[in-house]
């Protein structure tokens, strides 16, 4: 995966994402902190405020309908030092920046393929994991997973997405649609050669 860049002499952009506005008014969707030099950071080794840099969180500041936590793990992990649990009493099945979770848009190439993989570990929650293709108003999404069943072990998910025309960029989403205890860590997006 190429990494995020910005114009000359911002060799390093930090700053608080607010996330999408609605047209009603400026409600805040997610929370997010993005940094340049950090990359992807799919494994949460880096964090600000108590969130994952270069992540847009559905946080109880923006899910006011919720009762979770969003948990830099140092205890259980896969990858690194530390993961991303989030530890639900009350949520939204909708999904999306109704329900606990976080997403991020890639730059991608339209038709390429993209594998995507992560671990996880869930305790009670429903969770759903969506890739797609994106741009500005729109998408075409799949559904990873989707699933209440619980897993006491790190457990990897691997999915091969093709970005078609004329989205150039991949978003990759997860919420949690019920109560429950889930962890998630070493998000990959790679580019999948033409030999497999």
């Amino acid at each position: 995966m190429r990494p995020m860049r910005s114009g000359p002499g911002q060799s390093i952009l930090l700053l608080v994402v607010t996330g999408m506005v609605t047209l009603g008014g400026c409600t805040r969707m997610s929370e997010g902190v993005l940094d340049e030099s950090v990359g992807m950071n799919g494994s949460f080794e880096v964090t600000e405020s108590g969130l994952p840099v270069n992540w847009l969180v559905y946080t109880p500041k923006t899910v006011p309908t919720g009762d979770f936590d969003i948990i830099i793990d140092t205890l259980e992990y896969k990858d690194g030092k530390q993961s991303l649990k989030f530890q639900v009493r009350e949520c939204s099945s909708q999904g999306g920046w109704h329900s606990p979770g976080f997403g991020m848009e890639f730059p991608a190439v339209a038709g390429q393929t993209y594998r995507v993989s992560f671990w996880f570990k869930n305790a009670g929650s429903e969770y759903r994991v969506r890739v797609g293709g994106v741009s500005a108003k729109e998408g075409e999404y799949d559904t990873i997973v989707q699933s209440a069943e619980n897993t006491e072990d790190w457990t990897l998910i691997k999915y091969d997405y093709a970005v078609q025309p004329p989205y150039e960029r991949l978003r990759f989403q997860l919420n949690i649609l019920q109560p429950g205890t889930f962890w998630i860590d070493d998000i990959r997006i790679e580019e999948v050669s033409s030999g497999g």
